[in-house]
């Protein structure tokens, strides 16, 4: 058994608890000794990330021969059409290799929080969202994606990650659970959320 803990990351925050060039960081939310991130995301994007204090929990998260699912409700500019969505679920020609096959969907604009600061509003230009799961971990890896079909990613929001979900979470609040070392949530054992006011 180990814990972990559930955050939703807030816009412009380092997945880290420390910054040398004074960036918003983890340390302004959690006040975890012990306790480091399982993966990464990036400053840019929002949404769930896992940390726990557990090594091997940490390695069965983060280590990409583990394959966990990640879903990203995505924002993209433009109105995607069904060829790019083809493209996403098979395959993209990166700059290092072609990324595996996606699930994709086009999606209706999912409830959110208001992104502080917004995504800037172009009217002249329509936008659309996804739902977006990949199994890998590449740099930046969805927002290449999206551009390579020709669609620039305005706004990225993780939602899942294998069994976890950020359901319920408000940005800078997060909960614990108690997993099996096998690296699911165990049930009944998850605890209230809480929030650090900044």
């Amino acid at each position: 058994m180990a814990t972990i803990i559930l955050f939703n990351k807030p816009f412009q925050v380092l997945s880290q608890f420390t910054d040398p060039d004074g960036r918003s960081t983890l340390a302004d939310y959690l006040q975890l000794p012990g306790y480091k991130a399982a993966g990464r995301l990036d400053y840019d994007s929002e949404g769930l990330l896992l940390l726990t204090d557990n090594g091997q929990l940490q390695q069965q998260i983060a280590n990409p021969r583990h394959k966990l699912w990640k879903t990203y409700l995505v924002q993209v500019e433009g109105d995607i059409d069904q060829a790019a969505l083809d493209s996403l679920a098979t395959g993209v020609e990166l700059k290092d290799g072609t990324t595996l096959p996606a699930r994709v969907r086009r999606i209706e604009a999912p409830a959110l929080w208001p992104r502080t600061p917004p995504v800037r509003e172009r009217k002249s230009v329509p936008d659309s969202w996804l739902e977006l799961s990949i199994r890998e971990g590449r740099n930046r890896q969805v927002r290449r994606m999206t551009a390579a079909v020709g669609f620039p990613t305005l706004r990225l929001v993780r939602s899942r990650i294998g069994d976890w979900s950020l359901a319920g979470l408000a940005p800078g609040e997060y909960r614990r659970e108690t997993v099996h070392l096998a690296g699911r949530p165990a049930e009944g054992k998850t605890n209230r959320r809480h929030r650090k006011r900044r």
